[in-house]
């Protein structure tokens, strides 16, 4: 009997001791690929093919690529056959699955002028110019298609140029993220000889509704019989899926070691210096005169690929507005404190105006992840 106890007791101490390492194993990224368009919506139509058609060759093959070399990688797909899902669902699969990542994968278009090439990927945002906004009312089209589309998207009217104004200031978490896979898409479409159109913003409702870093990509223009040829081709199409596969691969690592460094814990400041916060009225920590490179905290509103004015009407009237530079995005904080509390306090007043935003901490002038 006491053996059986025993051996009891070594089973259950073996189990707890490499449990952790058995949940790590398990532990997957889920990607949400998106085959823009599908069924009832033909989307872009070229002179020999659909850009629906494009758009699930690649995405299938991106979600092939992605599966066959990661086994800690989930791949869900909105649709895998010719099948129309309204914009709403398809940032619902995304949403219920929990993703990690949502990528839209589409293929461009223009009114006027055949030669028009290049690739280009989008995140959400107000789009500053006529051109992005001719891409949003194409894209968000779509829903025109559905039942009840006024009543489903309060009235959004893809059309109307006054409908895009509620993307002015939607901003979220995610965005930095966004932002960040966005120019590795476009750096692996360089490397595959590919036109570069830059990464850009504007009123997608496919990532209105994302709770996850999302990007609507864009992989060549229909409208050009050159493009059109050349992303009909099972060639075209993997290089195309193989340069999404690469920002992946890139955007994996940075994601893994954000995971991996979420546990971190950083050490406080020995005896600073306090003073009066003249927005509390109560003492806190300057970090001026901390003698350990104490830990500051900002609070973060916006993020932009292009350098804005401190009285740009984004920013809503805050003051002390101030940016770092993360490579070519700038990253915008409306705050400054050494108190972690008096930051917390802070993000519930400004959640008001920029739903988004969050508190980071900086070390030695260095975001401190």
């Amino acid at each position: 009997m006491n053996k059986l106890i025993l051996l009891h007791i070594f089973f259950l101490a073996v189990l707890f001791l490499f449990s952790p390492v058995i949940q790590a194993k398990d532990k997957k990224i889920t990607v949400v690929i998106d085959a823009g368009h599908g069924g009832k919506d033909s989307g872009a139509k070229g002179s020999t093919v659909n850009e629906k058609v494009i758009n699930l060759a690649v995405a299938l093959k991106l979600g092939n690529l992605i599966a066959d070399n990661y086994d800690d990688v989930k791949v869900i797909y909105t649709r895998k056959t010719d099948k129309f899902i309204e914009l709403d669902e398809r940032a619902n699969i995304a949403n219920r699955n929990k993703a990690d990542l949502f990528i839209s994968i589409h293929a461009n278009a223009v009114k006027k002028g055949s030669h028009v090439i290049g690739t280009e990927t989008f995140t959400l945002g107000l789009a500053r110019t006529e051109e992005n906004l001719d891409v949003a009312k194409r894209e968000n089209s779509v829903i025109m298609l559905e039942d009840n589309y006024l009543q489903k998207y309060e009235n959004f009217d893809p059309n109307s140029t006054e409908s895009y104004i509620i993307f002015e200031f939607m901003q979220n978490k995610h965005l930095e993220q966004s932002i960040s896979f966005a120019s590795e898409i476009q750096k692996a479409f360089t490397t595959a000889k590919r036109v570069d159109r830059g990464v850009k913003q504007a009123g997608l409702l496919v990532l209105r509704k994302t709770s996850m870093p999302s990007v609507l990509v864009e992989l060549g223009f229909m409208t050009n019989k050159d493009e059109e040829k050349y992303m009909k081709s099972a060639a075209g199409q993997n290089v195309l899926a193989a340069a999404l596969y690469n920002a992946f691969v890139k955007y994996k690592k940075e994601y893994d070691k954000r995971t991996a460094g979420q546990n971190k814990t950083v050490a406080p400041a020995v005896s600073p210096k306090q003073e009066v916060n003249e927005e509390t009225g109560k003492k806190e920590i300057n970090s001026a005169h901390a003698k350990k490179d104490p830990v500051v905290y900002k609070i973060q509103i916006l993020i932009s690929p292009k350098k804005l004015s401190a009285t740009d009407k984004r920013f809503k009237g805050y003051k002390n507005i101030s940016y770092y530079q993360d490579g070519k995005i700038y990253k915008y904080t409306c705050f400054e404190s050494a108190n972690k509390e008096a930051a917390d306090k802070k993000l519930l007043q400004v959640k008001k105006d920029f739903s988004g935003a969050f508190v980071v901490a900086f070390k030695n002038g260095k975001r401190n992840l």
